[in-house]
């Protein structure tokens, strides 16, 4: 008789099983993605994520005695109530924005960031705010110890009863702490140092984080808890462990931004209760964490007076606009292979437009290097900014200055041709109230703007009305 294999694989990004090796998943495609981890590890997984035991009972955890309920059955839709979610709104206004208008009270919800970017005092200052309102806060910690985390909290102010800390890794001791407690919103920090007993792999492993998480999200939605999970970060800039990790929760945050820097962007990717896209904007001081509530004001802080190759663009966050610097330089280069670079915008669409530039209006942009940096240290790739990019380049081959007064926002396509672009009534909106009293747009919406007060609109069809207009305006 064969011997039973040990041993089986599993894919640490959409979590499918085999029991033999193979170079790509079969079910995502993904190369060198298959593990290797004892057969019971794999056995037993697929129960836990379903949550079905053997006799047809859903259970919630091993800690949670009389949890155990039947699997609901189909129903109409008619038939759903729907109530107004419970948010807690923590007074942080740019948190608040991000997560649609608050916290909701059983939300499953990531954050992630590169480290030191400032998740653990982010999250602090949020727990803060909200004990300071009388619900009660467990922040647990996997990473810190109490005296290191009082250190860190001391800069933030005094912290009330309803604030209670937990240095713990163990999640079976980790939920009898909740049920014991029932904190009303919970922080682990971080998942990556979480582990389950019953599972045969090591903390941060694609098993542990893939089985704690799921645990985690029974919790919230069973005991009612608003959960915060601290995610680890690669050097690809995406959550670390499996990929299904970031479609279990119901909103994932990215804290952005240069450690260096004092500016931090929030920025949600996924939120089930809101918007996506949405951004807060955040300064790093000695005292924590400070709100910036109009963003374009600090990224056109600083703006050169008088300086080819810089136009002010709008894109569309969420349901925010922002007003943000682009520069380019174009300078004369010596080699076979002219420069290129990109900060803060896609590298891929660069090089499009600078090949619109060279076909439709016969610039010689093979002999120069091109850089391009959206001021402020933002990353946008809306195509809304197209024009903008063009004419920034334009400006620098020609030399030319554009008019500290004027807006440009529209995409480009490869004929030369600039189309409308959405929301175009708020990116106009944001540029008068910031002062800006010229506006170039898409002429296709001219029609939607109509007449407008205390600003200039000028409709261009494509990249070279654009470019003689601005020329126009400087003489």
């Amino acid at each position: 008789m064969a011997k039973a294999k040990d041993t089986g694989f599993y894919c640490k990004e959409c979590g499918f099983e085999t029991a033999k090796w193979a170079g790509q998943c079969p079910a995502c495609h993904e190369w060198n993605t298959l593990v290797e981890v004892p057969a019971s590890f794999l056995a037993g997984s697929n129960s836990r994520q379903a949550g079905i035991s053997q006799t047809g009972l859903r259970k919630v955890g091993p800690g949670l005695k009389g949890k155990e309920f039947k699997a609901a059955g189909s129903c109409r839709m008619s038939e759903i109530r729907v109530e107004q979610e419970e948010r807690f709104v923590t007074g942080i206004d740019e948190f608040d924005r991000v997560l649609g208008g608050g916290i909701i009270k059983d939300s499953l919800v990531l954050v992630g960031g590169d480290p030191g970017i400032g998740k653990s005092t982010l999250l602090t200052q949020v727990c803060k705010a909200l004990s300071d309102k009388g619900v009660d806060v467990l922040y647990i910690s996997g990473e810190e110890s109490l005296s290191q985390i009082r250190l860190r909290a001391d800069r933030l102010g005094e912290f009330g009863e309803h604030m209670k800390l937990l240095c713990e890794t163990d999640l079976d001791v980790i939920e009898k702490v909740i049920t014991d407690e029932k904190p009303q919103v919970c922080v682990i920090d971080s998942i990556q140092t979480m582990f389950r007993p019953d599972v045969a792999s090591a903390p941060g492993s694609s098993g542990q984080v893939r089985e704690s998480t799921n645990l985690l999200m029974q919790w919230a939605k069973v005991m009612g808890i608003a959960i915060f999970l601290v995610g680890h970060v690669t050097k690809e800039g995406v959550v670390a462990g499996p990929r299904m990790l970031e479609h279990m929760v119901d909103t994932v945050l990215y804290f952005e931004g240069d450690s260096h820097a004092s500016y931090r962007i929030l920025r949600g990717v996924k939120n089930r209760f809101g918007s996506t896209n949405e951004i807060g904007v955040f300064e790093m001081r000695s005292t924590g964490l400070e709100q910036v509530p109009n963003p374009s004001q600090f990224m056109l802080t600083g703006r050169p007076v008088n300086a080819s190759g810089s136009v002010v663009s709008c894109s569309m966050e969420g349901t925010r606009p922002i007003l943000a610097e682009i520069q380019a330089l174009v300078a004369r280069s010596g080699l076979n292979n002219p420069r290129r670079s990109a900060t803060g915008f896609d590298f891929g669409r660069m090089n499009l437009l600078i090949a619109v530039l060279e076909k439709r209006l016969g610039f010689k942009m093979s002999e120069c290097d091109a850089y391009i940096n959206i001021a402020g240290g933002m990353k946008i790739s809306e195509t809304a900014l197209d024009l903008a990019v063009i004419i920034a380049l334009a400006s620098g081959y020609m030399d030319f200055i554009v008019p500290a007064d004027v807006m440009a926002v529209g995409e480009v396509g490869l004929s030369g041709e600039v189309r409308s672009v959405s929301q175009i009534e708020s990116r106009v909106r944001e540029a008068v109230k910031m002062g800006f009293s010229r506006c170039i747009v898409p002429e296709s919406s001219l029609k939607v703007l109509g007449k407008q007060e205390n600003v200039c609109l000028t409709g261009v069809s494509n990249v070279t009305d654009a470019i003689e207009i601005l020329r126009k305006m400087q003489k």
